[in-house]
């Protein structure tokens, strides 16, 4: 069966691993617990906020793995309780958030049952580059390409 992919164009090149990122967000946004929040508190900066009530630091784990943030919770035993009525969840989780190349994570907190991960985006610095072309006719062993980077302002 041949899958058919917005990404198979030929002016698209070595936009794979933005296929692979985009149908691992289709797989995980299906699962809406723990309910979150995404604010914008600076030109460069975001919060994640995730309500994860009766979670304590140590239910908590948050990892970065292959550019993607992931926050894990599960309840330590706390041995044999008796419910006579059980309305607060206590299900383990795994929240997942892809992040762009060069964001940083700068920090995290707990309070009041709200986790908060604080992101940091820096400003990319535009270049533009300027690609030496060579004469035609000679070997291509000894020629190399020289790339020239010029910042714009």
């Amino acid at each position: 069966m041949t899958r058919i992919s917005a990404f198979n164009s030929p002016y698209l090149l070595g936009f794979d691993r933005v296929e692979r990122v985009l149908e691992r967000v289709a797989k995980s946004a299906a699962d809406g617990y723990p309910p979150y929040n995404i604010e914008q508190i600076g030109d460069d900066r975001l919060r994640i906020t995730l309500a994860v009530a009766g979670f304590g630091e140590a239910d908590l784990s948050i990892t970065i793995e292959q550019n993607q943030l992931v926050i894990r919770g599960r309840h330590r035993d706390e041995g044999e309780r008796v419910f006579i009525h059980r309305g607060i969840a206590a299900r383990q989780f795994q929240r997942g958030f892809i992040l762009a190349e060069g964001i940083e994570i700068a920090g995290a907190t707990l309070d009041n049952g709200l986790l908060h991960i604080d992101l940091e985006r820096p400003q990319p610095s535009p270049v533009a580059r300027t690609i030496h072309i060579a004469k035609a006719g000679g070997t291509r062993a000894g020629q190399g390409i020289a790339v020239k980077n010029v910042e714009e302002g």
